[in-house]
């Protein structure tokens, strides 16, 4: 599953030791952009996937892929939503224009803008019925493929 949002908390790391060895756990908060915006809570385990959210800046907008998963504990269900992979990317601001444009790339030409209504177009006159057309055999034979 995927959702994008804003970033807007980096939650503070725990870390542990277990009998497999160390373990690190981080978090981060997104805002999403919707009407009625939410804040979603994820989590991710591992040093890699931790320092994955560390290099992002607050504010940035990312798309993050991640998986639920649900457990019980003392009749009580609780619900994480662990983190494997985030992208960022820079959409059209929402004023409009255009995004940024990349290096080694020329810029996207202006749209031009018209104030005056698009003219009327005539209409065309109907297409050939080829059904009632006779037909031009120079084979001789009845069929009408061209092969």
């Amino acid at each position: 599953m995927e959702i994008i949002g804003k970033l807007i908390r980096i939650l503070p790391e725990q870390s542990g030791e277990s009998t497999r060895g160390r373990w690190v756990r981080g978090g981060f908060v997104i805002e999403t952009s919707e009407q009625y915006p939410r804040m979603v809570a994820f989590t991710m385990f591992g040093e890699d996937k931790v320092g994955m959210v560390k290099s992002i800046a607050l504010g940035t907008q990312i798309n993050v892929h991640f998986s639920p998963e649900s457990r019980e504990f003392q009749d009580r269900w609780y619900t994480d939503l662990r983190c494997f992979r985030i992208d960022t990317f820079n959409p059209a601001p929402i004023g409009g224009g255009y995004p940024p444009v990349q290096p080694g790339y020329a810029p996207a030409p202006a749209q031009p803008v018209y104030e005056a209504a698009a003219p009327q177009q005539m209409p065309s006159a109907p297409a050939p019925d080829f059904a009632s057309a006779p037909s031009q055999d120079t084979m001789g034979t009845d069929d009408d493929l061209p092969f």
